[in-house]
Parts: structure tokens; C-alpha cells; sequence
């Protein structure tokens, strides 16, 4: 086995690239890159979202064919092996990938919202509560205990002895006036 000839294996990955890609060595691997590159190209997009990429992967897959040019034995199944180098590639950038997560003493929180003016959280407190004042007593025993209680359903029903349904229909209800009541109007 006579070893590759030293030199660029291929100038670049782009389609007109790929067309000039000279080798002293193996004219044939030259041929070969100058009539399949273009298709080889899609393939390797296929498997990047970034054309850039795809041309890198397609340069480091034509890399390595060229390096087993001589041990390839039928040159008819070419593509297949290019084709396997792209994807064993890909696969192995895949596994390498950077991870951006790193383990901490602290849990790094994102800068959220502001916290409300308390004062503004007491004017909303407020328009809250006159609102549900006015809901009837029914509708706003069961609002207050699923909502400020945070009790289920089933126990909302089982506190006032009533069925899940009646506190699922009466519940509805309640909200739907909330919604529509013209104080709360502009916290939505």
C-alpha cells in the first residue's frame, strides 16, 4: 500500500470548491469528488441545520475517504461509504457537542420581573377581594376554598357538602363574573 499523496485533499466543501479539488496521487478520488460532490453536499445539509456546517462535514467525510482510498474495494459503492462517513461523523460532532450546563453551589435564577410596588399589590389585594364580595355566598364559599384555600374539587365539595360538579359549574360561574367585573378591568 502506497501512502496518500501529501496536499490538499480538497480546497473547500462549497459546490465550486468541490469541482476543483485536485490530488496528485488519486485522480480518480478527484473525479469522483468532481461528479458526486454536489449530491454528496445535500446529504451532508440533510444532516446540519447550518450550511457552513454541512460543508465541514462534507470536507472531513471526503478527508477520510481519501484516506482509505486504496482499501476501498468496489469503488461502484462509493456513495454508501461517503455517505456512512457523513452520518459516523455527524454522530460522533453530535456526542462531543458542548454541553452549556455546568453544576453549581447556587442555582443561577433568571432575572424575572420586577416585584410590584407594594402599594399596587395592595390596590390589587383589594379589588380582588370587593370583587369576590359580590359574588353570591354559594359561589364565593367555593372561590375562597379552592382558590385562597387551595382545596380540591373533591374536598371544596366534600367541605360544603355538595357534588365535584356543582363546585365545577358554580366555580365557572364565579370566574366568569370576576372576569367581567369592571374593577379588576385593569389588571388584565
Amino acid at each position: 500500500m502506497t501512502p496518500p499523496p501529501s496536499g490538499p485533499v480538497c480546497a473547500g466543501a462549497s459546490t465550486a470548491a468541490l469541482g476543483s479539488a485536485v490530488t496528485t496521487g488519486y485522480p480518480s478520488f478527484s473525479s469522483y469528488v468532481r461528479a458526486r460532490g454536489p449530491v454528496l453536499l445535500r446529504t451532508a445539509r440533510s444532516l446540519t441545520a447550518n450550511p457552513s456546517d454541512a460543508e465541514d462535514l462534507l470536507q472531513t467525510a471526503l478527508t477520510k475517504t481519501f484516506v482509505a482510498w486504496e482499501r476501498i474495494e468496489d469503488h461502484r459503492a462509493l456513495d454508501g461509504y461517503v455517505r456512512r462517513a457523513l452520518v459516523n461523523t455527524r454522530t460522533s460532532q453530535w456526542r462531543k457537542r458542548k454541553v452549556d450546563e455546568f453544576a453549581c453551589e447556587e442555582l443561577p435564577e433568571p432575572a424575572g420581573l420586577p416585584e410590584p410596588d407594594p402599594a399596587e399589590r395592595q390596590v390589587l389585594h383589594d379589588a380582588m377581594w370587593r370583587a369576590v364580595m359580590k359574588l353570591p355566598d354559594r359561589q364565593r364559599a367555593m372561590v375562597v376554598l379552592r382558590y385562597y384555600e387551595d382545596l380540591s374539587e373533591a374536598q371544596t365539595a366534600e367541605v360544603l357538602g355538595v357534588s365535584i360538579g356543582t363546585v365545577k359549574s358554580a366555580v365557572s360561574r364565579a370566574l366568569g363574573k370576576l372576569r367581567e367585573d369592571p374593577e379588576l378591568a385593569p389588571v388584565r
